[in-house]
């Protein structure tokens, strides 16, 4: 096993991004719930601010595994064209499914945030965390979310992914951090001693115990 849990990855994650330490422009955004406690150790280490950053995918009907695109935190709606032009999927589906994942959206983002707004980030360096990359399509779809708000520099740091995923966003953002790129690589979770599953009161907790005012314009 390369980490005992997610305090352990986040920790050795911190370690490679200690160049943002103290930057008052930083923002680590967590993907939850499973970024949530890499997310967590990073913030604290760099002495930044620690925010989530909620991605649902919007899964092709009757192919769920196949994404049409996505939908993120600060109603943010991003399409796959290729897939919806190729499958020909109508408007109407596509509304039907961001409207489904919608609900389970503000879901997490009300038990996670409560009433705290969004971060703002345009003009700010963005730290995308999550728990590993295995295709990397929850991420990607957070990427492109991000990107829409002009951050000033857009950042992907993970513990562990596949060495292919991580090659293939180093074209999508401005700098990939991923600590461990093993092969072969099997999945996220086989490069754990522990990856139970992190709840929803973890969250709240962890956003509680690093809660700072958001960064300034």
């Amino acid at each position: 096993m390369l980490f005992q849990d997610r305090t352990d990855a986040g920790r050795q994650l911190a370690v490679k991004l200690a160049a943002y330490a103290g930057d008052p422009n930083v923002l680590v955004l967590a993907l939850p719930r499973g970024g949530v406690p890499i997310g967590f150790e990073v913030a604290e280490a760099l002495n930044v601010p620690l925010d989530i950053f909620v991605v649902r995918k919007l899964g092709v009907p009757g192919h769920q595994e196949l994404a049409m695109g996505a939908i993120a935190t600060g109603g943010i709606r991003v399409l796959n064209p290729r897939v919806v032009d190729q499958l020909n999927i109508p408007q109407q589906m596509i509304d039907a499914a961001v409207a489904d994942e919608m609900l389970e959206l503000e879901r997490r983002e009300h038990a996670y945030r409560d009433n705290r707004p969004a971060p703002k980030l345009e003009g700010h360096s963005v730290i995308l965390v999550d728990d590993g990359l295995a295709t990397g399509s929850t991420m990607l779809a957070a990427v492109n979310a991000v990107r829409q708000q002009q951050p000033r520099k857009l950042v992907v740091a993970v513990p562990v992914a596949a060495s292919e995923t991580c090659a293939e966003f180093q074209e999508q953002v401005d700098e990939v951090v991923c600590v461990h790129t093993p092969k072969p690589f099997y999945s996220v979770g086989s490069w754990y001693d522990d990856f139970s599953q992190t709840s929803d009161q973890e969250v709240r907790e962890l956003l509680a115990r690093l809660s700072s005012p958001q960064p300034s314009r």
